[in-house]
């Protein structure tokens, strides 16, 4: 009779510990998943805003059509990226042809004291701020979930249930590189 108890007591025991280790589980996942989403509201204000600043300069900057085509290719990628990977390269190309947008703009006085420009330019400015700070959120929230499930024994329920390893958002080398500064 003690004997059935404490194998009844054990196996409730387990189940308890199994059901936590798989709600934690749950819980990191649907982090990562959020974390990702707001990675997804940051860089459609940023899309949402480069129209509005592609018709500015082209306002004053007729001529420099390559830019304009350059800047609506990477907005297009960013807006089809599929996974962190696949938007981080896109976000990062959207990045370099957004500065050599703002090179063309550099040219043009008037544009540069257009308030409807200066204000998309905070604007942009401040969804940049945005977006760096969810990617960092992101690989944090990524890195916590990452752990998790590779560490024992919550790896062996993981895998059994169908928890994957998440890519993190990373930049390409090419971005590490600091611009000349030059006066």
């Amino acid at each position: 009779m003690v004997l059935e108890i404490l194998v009844v007591v054990a196996v409730v025991a387990i189940g308890i510990v199994l059901v936590a280790v798989y709600n934690n589980l749950v819980k990191l996942r649907n982090r990562v998943e959020n974390a990702w989403a707001q990675i997804e509201v940051q860089l459609k204000r940023r899309n949402d805003l480069i129209p509005n600043l592609v018709e500015t300069v082209r306002g004053y900057a007729q001529h420099e059509r390559a830019v304009f085509e350059n800047v609506t290719k990477a907005r297009a990628a960013v807006m089809e990226a599929k996974g962190a990977n696949e938007a981080a390269d896109a976000s990062n190309m959207l990045t370099s042809t957004l500065r050599s947008l703002f090179a063309v703009a550099e040219a043009y006085p008037q544009l540069q004291a257009n308030q409807n420009f200066i204000q998309l330019q905070k604007d942009l400015a401040d969804t940049e701020d945005r977006i760096t700070y969810s990617r960092q959120f992101y690989n944090d929230t990524v890195m916590n979930y990452n752990t998790t499930i590779q560490s024992v024994p919550t790896n062996i329920i993981a895998g059994i249930t169908g928890f994957h390893k998440r890519e993190l958002f990373r930049i390409p080398p090419e971005e590490y590189k600091v611009p000349p500064v030059r006066f």
